[in-house]
């Protein structure tokens, strides 16, 4: 079964990161440099896992991130955040969000703030995924 995993970072250098360490841990990485993209091949590929920035031209991670929640064949694709954004403040931006809106969405499977050590993105994936290595 391919692994296929999104990744969505308006950073050049933080999307390679992200992908090389995913291809060399078995995955089959996808790039997108910002929200729009990101939807496109989340739609298009199904990704097992989106790894997405918060703050990025275009669309930002934070509508990204609802749009997913709200497709009913994207909804279940767990979702780990990674962001120079305090994790406090993403948090909050939703709650404010889903008042505003009258909707309920549910928090990403993970947040891990910028930059990311190798490590504990690895560990952080595989827990998401509900496995090991």
């Amino acid at each position: 079964m391919e692994q296929k995993v999104l990744v969505v970072d308006d950073e050049l250098h933080m999307r390679n990161f992200m992908t090389t360490l995913l291809e060399t841990s078995g995955f089959e990485p996808l790039a997108a440099e910002d929200g729009v993209k990101g939807l496109e091949l989340a739609q298009t590929h199904k990704p097992i896992l989106v790894i997405m920035d918060v703050m990025m031209p275009r669309e930002s991670g934070i509508e990204m991130y609802r749009k997913l929640r709200d497709d009913p064949e994207l909804k279940d694709i767990p979702v780990i955040v990674v962001s120079a954004v305090a994790k406090k403040t993403f948090f909050h931006s939703q709650t404010v969000l889903n008042q505003y809106r009258g909707e309920r969405i549910p928090e990403p499977a993970a947040y891990i703030e910028k930059p990311p050590e190798p490590e504990e993105l690895l560990e952080v994936i595989h827990s998401t995924l509900g496995g090991e290595g």
